[in-house]
């Protein structure tokens, strides 16, 4: 008995304390939870401040304003989505111009990569250098302002006699040009299609006594004109060290004085392209002039190519004959030697400058601007895509826009 009320008077003792037990377990939780809300927030809700005062950004700011004004959820809703939209309009306006930065650089980057190589195979392929010129143990290229190809054919002797008695100094003259003014003059032909055969035996015999040929590893032909181009901008970059380079056709009248002072006007801009940009019509009927086979690439029938310089001369920077010579594997050559010209540097970045002083025509209209002041770099006409009977016109046409033989020993470069 005794037993069975020691037994039951323990047991409501025992409940008891596990009554109070669970209560301060809960208490003690309870103050727990408090206490880690009071030190969390005290641990992360660290404003930021200056000079003793809190700073709220924006958007915290307009949150505070717009509950002290009692505004509902939804139009607090709406000015956060104005907000997050402004952030993310600059955050893409950023971007945007982070990438089109990094395609500016990716380009200059690759040009530069083009100079390197082009200079690595100058000197592999033993390019001319200045004499007695070294730095150390490794030999200087020599540096040249211009180098001047004109563009000639074989049967085209009596065109290059005509050059020689004008404008293109010849003998020692033109060796002084190269040593004090730093600009190349070449005749530039390829081999005929028998290599060796007599028309590359008498361009020899005419080297040999004039000296002022660039030859080319190109099989001449009239439909290869733009494969001529790019072999000769990339053989001239491998020979010489130039800040430009020129092409110009054998009927066609030049001031060499008047296009260096011109050029040197753009020496310190990158990718320069110069001469007289135009946009002709592509032309699709077959058997006509200037007949373009891939007519179907520019569009519809009767649109106009992209603009690019004529064909009669033009000069192009270093970086972009490096640029060729690199890359004249891949190139698509089209018809016309002008049109391929401008389609290697669409795509790239590239200043074209349309100066037309490098397109006057034949006397009286280059005779007129010298007289004005305004002497022409080039004379041709139009409708003969050069001098009319250049071999007896250049003569007249010198005399008379001419800029005179002391004009180009005074030239400023």
């Amino acid at each position: 008995m005794s037993f069975k009320n020691r037994g039951g008077g323990g047991g409501v003792e025992g409940n008891s304390k596990s009554f109070i037990s669970q209560k301060w377990t809960l208490f003690l939780c309870i103050a727990s939870f408090c206490a880690g809300m009071f030190f969390t927030a005290r641990m992360w809700t660290v404003p930021e401040t200056k000079g003793g005062i809190t700073r709220t950004t924006n958007v915290e700011a307009e949150r505070l304003n717009l509950v002290s004004e009692g505004c509902n959820t939804k139009f607090l809703q709406q000015k956060d989505v104005k907000f997050v939209s402004k952030d993310v309009i600059g955050e893409d306006s950023k971007t945007h111009h982070a990438l089109q930065t990094l395609d500016k650089t990716i380009s200059n980057l690759e040009m530069e990569l083009a100079v390197a190589k082009s200079a690595q195979e100058s000197i592999l392929s033993g390019a001319p250098i200045s004499e007695d010129i070294y730095k150390g143990d490794s030999p200087k290229k020599r540096k040249y302002f211009m180098v001047v190809g004109i563009n000639t054919a074989f049967s085209s002797r009596k065109r290059r006699d005509s050059v020689r008695a004008t404008w293109m100094p010849q003998g020692e003259k033109r060796k002084k040009l190269e040593e004090e003014k730093g600009i190349i003059m070449r005749f530039v032909i390829g081999h005929g299609a028998t290599l060796g055969g007599i028309l590359d035996r008498a361009i020899e015999a005419e080297d040999r006594k004039n000296g002022d040929f660039l030859r080319l590893d190109h099989v001449e032909g009239y439909l290869e004109l733009s494969a001529k181009t790019k072999t000769y901008f990339a053989t001239a970059v491998k020979l010489w060290d130039a800040e430009y380079y020129v092409k110009v056709d054998d009927d066609v009248h030049v001031n060499i004085g008047t296009l260096a002072e011109t050029l040197a006007r753009h020496r310190k801009k990158p990718r320069v392209y110069i001469g007289c940009m135009k946009s002709g019509p592509v032309l699709a009927q077959k058997g006509v002039r200037y007949h373009e086979p891939e007519y179907w690439k520019f569009g519809e029938t009767g649109n106009k190519y992209f603009r690019h310089a004529t064909g009669q001369i033009y000069a192009i920077s270093k970086d972009l004959a490096s640029y060729i010579s690199v890359n004249q594997h891949v190139l698509h050559k089209y018809a016309n030697e002008d049109v391929s010209l401008g389609a290697w540097f669409i795509g790239l970045d590239v200043q074209h400058i349309d100066d037309r002083r490098l397109c006057c025509g034949t006397p009286p209209d280059c005779e007129w601007k010298a007289q004005a002041g305004n002497v022409c770099v080039a004379s041709f006409d139009w409708t003969c895509s050069g001098i009319c009977r250049s071999v007896d016109r250049l003569k007249e046409v010198h005399r008379r826009c001419g800029e005179g033989e002391k004009a180009l020993w005074k030239t400023a470069i």
